[in-house]
């Protein structure tokens, strides 16, 4: 069961961010999905969270999120990624600047019956600002 729900993560990831295939999150995702963490602005819900995606997607539009690692409990998946894409539309408010990113995070997932109930996700949002130049990087010694 463990192993089906971190597959049910992968395949939701590969479908519904990287292939943008947004709609077919309902099939991972409860329609009263909780995330934990919302960012600025999101939602509440499956609506919320698929707002989230085409932002994302908006501003990113070349997005691959890839799973680097997984660990399994109970009917909860923990997933170390990495997403990659080029800042080509606006996002959080930042116009474009046709900047590559790459940004790690970590998102723990708690599924119910193979779909996802409550979601908690830690991404390097202050890496993400300081690559598109909306902060100054720091100097390297």
């Amino acid at each position: 069961m463990a192993q089906d729900n971190a597959e049910i993560v992968r395949r939701f990831v590969d479908e519904v961010i990287t292939e943008g295939k947004i709609d077919s999150a309902a099939q991972y995702v409860w329609e009263d999905v909780v995330e934990q963490v919302p960012l600025p602005g999101q939602g509440p819900g499956l609506e919320g969270l698929k707002d989230v995606f085409r932002a994302m997607r908006a501003g990113f539009p070349d997005i691959v999120f890839s799973i680097k690692e997984q660990i399994t409990e109970g009917d909860k998946v923990a997933s170390r990624f990495e997403w990659t894409g080029t800042h080509k539309g606006e996002f959080l408010g930042m116009a474009a600047t046709d900047r590559p990113v790459r940004v790690w995070g970590i998102v723990f997932d708690r599924l119910e019956n193979g779909r996802i109930k409550d979601t908690r996700i830690i991404m390097d949002t202050l890496g993400l600002m300081t690559q598109v130049g909306a902060l100054p990087s720091s100097p390297t010694p």
